[in-house]
């Protein structure tokens, strides 16, 4: 900000002084022009009357003398000529002989017909190059004509010296325009670059001290107090917040253990037509028992977010692989890996994990015996990638089941919080995906739900590849899937 502030004081600046340099330069080369004129057409005058005193007196050499010094003088040339054009005094030098129209000099001929003529020709700057001024001798030019020529150095010299003033007065006023220009926009940009590291720091979790707020203009300075006022208020919320799932979390585990035990402990006193309400107390038990674990972890993320870091997620996958592996041989339900080399993917400390477990938890549940839950990793590469996207890749992770699948309506609502499908089996919290989801995104990537070729469900975990661009596996063409690994025997 301080930088565009900077640049549009000194452009503004540096119009201002072009409009008011430029037309003083002209201005001030129009009066140089003027004054000379007016001097060169009294001294012509003064010559004119001196002559017509001097031929109506019969001296003719006084006539000469005159214009001698007047040449002299002024520094110029002197030409007087009769009613027939002949020359009949200069200084210095005599002038070409020959009718004045003929020598090339229309205001002398304009001032023998009685026309008092100026002959000026302007050069560069506004300068002048050449300056001649012409009188009548007598009423009428009955007796001739005066013509002076002027030299112009000296009004050049004026001239170009006040371009030269402007010129080096333009470059220091602009240097001082500068000066409080640069001034001024780090006095009113630094609460808002403060204000901007303030937000970025909110936005990203971290604590956020106050901002200062006894610099800057009046708006800013409001603006910073309201942004102190927003955030220790939104800082308190999210520690309430934060405070009480997490404390809630931890108070409702140790009542449900014990409410657990003492279910199991009513088992052998419970007649037989009620032990199937007890296995369902049971139950309900064990899922407000996930509920909690997953409104626990839940807290644990929005407390503990940090910026994700490559983790090996076909490592993880073969890990948690055979950690199920006995659970699902248990249920009649075959868990297939296909593992390939999609490499390192970017996300959370033990986000992966967690991801697997909710997603294979559900798949569990939603499998018949006999079916077949597959968990495939493949590398995404997208045909068009946009410029600003350094990434060469995505690692997919599917997570696909035989169960009875789910509508798109059911899919789209699948990741709202404690929302059950009605066909769903009983255990299931309804926080899971919702789990799935948060993980995902605060890792940089997504999770979707889509038919499944089999018609049960197939997740998908969109995470970004770790690799840096152009460092992409040998195998990495789009979509491509991993090697199948066999199932270890339960």
């Amino acid at each position: 900000m301080t930088r565009r502030l900077l640049l549009s004081y000194v452009g503004l600046a540096t119009i201002v002084l072009l409009c008011l340099e430029i037309p003083l330069g002209i201005v001030n080369s129009r009066t140089e022009r003027a004054r000379i004129v007016e001097a060169a057409a009294a001294e012509a005058e003064a010559v004119a009357a001196y002559t017509e005193l001097a031929l109506a007196s019969g001296r003719p050499g006084a006539l000469a003398e005159r214009v001698a010094h007047c040449a002299r003088r002024i520094g110029g040339r002197v030409v007087v000529v009769g009613t027939d054009g002949d020359v009949l005094a200069a200084a210095p030098g005599a002038p070409p002989t020959g009718p004045p129209g003929r020598a090339g000099h229309p205001d002398l001929t304009a001032a023998l017909r009685g026309r008092p003529a100026t002959d000026v020709r302007a050069s560069w700057l506004g300068g002048v190059g050449h300056l001649s001024v012409a009188r009548p001798v007598g009423a009428r030019a009955a007796l001739g004509a005066v013509r002076i020529t002027l030299p112009t150095e000296a009004v050049n010299a004026r001239i170009m010296r006040v371009w030269l003033l402007l010129a080096l007065a333009g470059p220091v006023a602009l240097a001082g325009a500068v000066a409080a220009a640069f001034s001024f926009a780090r006095w009113a940009g630094r609460p808002i670059r403060l204000l901007e590291e303030a937000a970025h720091r909110l936005a990203e979790g971290g604590p956020v001290s106050g901002v200062p707020v006894k610099s800057g203009p009046p708006e800013v300075r409001s603006l910073a107090a309201a942004f102190n006022t927003t955030a220790a208020r939104l800082e308190h919320i999210l520690a309430s917040q934060r405070a009480f799932a997490g404390e809630a979390s931890h108070q409702l585990r140790t009542p449900l253990a014990a409410l657990r035990l003492r279910l199991e402990n009513l088992e052998p006193a419970v007649a037989r037509r009620a032990r199937p309400s007890l296995a369902a107390a049971v139950t309900e038990t064990d899922r407000l028992a996930r509920m909690v674990e997953d409104l626990l972890a839940m807290a644990r993320l929005e407390e503990d977010e940090t910026v994700p870091g490559p983790v090996d997620v076909g490592a993880v996958c073969a890990e948690r692989h055979r950690t199920w592996q006995p659970l699902f041989a248990r249920e009649g339900v075959s868990l297939v890996l296909f593992a390939g080399s999609v490499g390192p993917v970017l996300a959370l400390t033990g986000a992966v994990e967690q991801i697997l477990d909710n997603l294979l938890s559900n798949a569990l549940r939603a499998s018949p015996a006999g079916s077949t839950v597959t968990v495939e990793l493949r590398l995404h590469t997208p045909a068009r990638r946009p410029l600003r996207d350094s990434r060469p890749c995505w690692a997919d992770l599917h997570v696909t089941d035989e169960g009875p699948g789910m509508t798109a309506e059911q899919r789209a609502r699948a990741f709202d919080r404690f929302w059950r499908a009605p066909q769903a089996p009983k255990g299931g919290a309804g926080l899971g995906l919702t789990l799935v989801r948060r993980l995902a995104r605060a890792s940089g990537g997504e999770v979707t739900l889509r038919e499944a070729a089999t018609g049960g469900v197939d997740a998908v975990v969109r995470l970004p590849s770790a690799r840096p661009a152009g460092q992409e596996p040998s195998a990495g063409r789009a979509d491509q899937p991993g090697r199948r690994v066999p199932a270890l025997p339960a």
